[in-house]
């Protein structure tokens, strides 16, 4: 049917017999509207056409029905998987709820200013914050703003906030702790920038669980810098096995640097799992499972698509109950062991 024909709001009223308000109720899924009123008034939209203004319904309810997503132009996340799942669980939770995402790309350089600008824009509800710095001046910026917002992961913010995170230093000590279990002592850590929260407790639960074994720190095992990619995984891994005496055991913080960590093990001559254990945390991409590597890949596993699903409902809640004070969530990570690790055997 051509836009033009199709029918408002008043008109699908009259058609129905029924009020304006107990019509856009109906639609609305309020639940003091009987379902047999609903399933009528929903029939009666698709037969005729109807489609909702969405100015008027802003209007009427004082919402946009969209969040916002900022992106810095210069990281490219388009192209990044861990990333592309996170924005799929998005998805899933605003199809559900009848709700759309506004993505602003912006210069880094532009980039609080770009929060500033979207929260006092009347375009979006609410503002989801990903990868968070130690002191994160957005996150200073939108408590201050008293606008809602959730963020991903935490950051040393002194302003109450809401945020969904995993258990990064539990995760990491976890797997530490399984290779001083096997045996291991000279165990890298191949990590992601330190000034990004998230990779500052997955070194802290390392240093942690080394402490508890009594085994001494060496800042020479650690790689603390650098993109989650599988060249940085190659190049990092490359250069810590020329040590002498060598690392028995990689912990790195990706399956992407994982694939990168496998293969310059194996270019020095080494077998994953045999010569040298290998941890990886997993974000439950679709297309690298651990279970399909070769060896089979112990890991620290959580999703990032349902972690995408479920701070999209907290930041639902936020906007619907903003007096219901700060969510605070940190969801567990599941430590599977399988072939890449085992027992320690002193290089003949």
């Amino acid at each position: 049917m051509d836009d033009t024909l199709r029918m408002n709001l008043k008109e699908l009223s009259q058609s129905l017999g029924l009020s304006q308000t107990t019509v856009s109720r109906a639609l609305n899924g309020y639940p003091e509207v009987s379902e047999r009123t609903r399933e009528r008034v929903m029939q009666a939209a698709i037969e005729l056409n109807y489609r909702p203004n969405p100015n008027a319904k802003s209007l009427a309810t004082g919402r946009t029905e969209h969040i916002g997503i900022i992106l810095p132009i210069e990281q490219n996340l388009f192209m990044e998987p861990v990333f592309g799942e996170f924005m799929a669980g998005i998805a899933q939770f605003l199809a559900e709820a009848d709700m759309d995402m506004t993505i602003m790309p912006t210069p880094r350089s532009n980039e609080l200013q770009a929060y500033q600008q979207l929260a006092i824009s009347g375009r979006v509800d609410g503002i989801l914050i990903s990868s968070p710095t130690l002191q994160d001046a957005r996150v200073a910026c939108l408590a201050e703003s008293d606008f809602p917002f959730v963020l991903h992961g935490r950051t040393d913010c002194a302003f109450p906030y809401s945020y969904l995170d995993i258990d990064n230093q539990g995760a990491f000590a976890n797997a530490t702790r399984l290779l001083l279990d096997l045996g291991h002592q000279r165990i890298s850590l191949v990590n992601g920038d330190e000034s990004m929260t998230f990779a500052r407790d997955r070194h802290a639960g390392y240093r942690q669980a080394l402490q508890e074994h009594g085994v001494t720190y060496d800042p020479q095992l650690v790689c603390s810098q650098g993109s989650m990619t599988e060249e940085h995984g190659f190049n990092s891994v490359s250069r810590l096995l020329l040590q002498r005496p060598r690392p028995s055991a990689f912990i790195v913080g990706s399956m992407i640097l994982a694939l990168g960590a496998m293969r310059a093990i194996r270019h020095h001559g080494l077998e994953p799992g045999h010569d040298i254990a290998l941890i990886a945390h997993d974000d439950h991409l679709p297309y690298l499972q651990a279970d399909k590597f070769d060896p089979p890949l112990t890991t620290t596993s959580s999703s990032i698509r349902a972690a995408g699903y479920e701070i999209t409902q907290l930041l639902h809640a936020e906007i619907n109950h903003k007096d219901m004070g700060h969510s605070q969530t940190v969801l567990p990570v599941e430590l599977i062991v399988r072939g890449s690790t085992r027992t320690y055997k002193r290089p003949a």
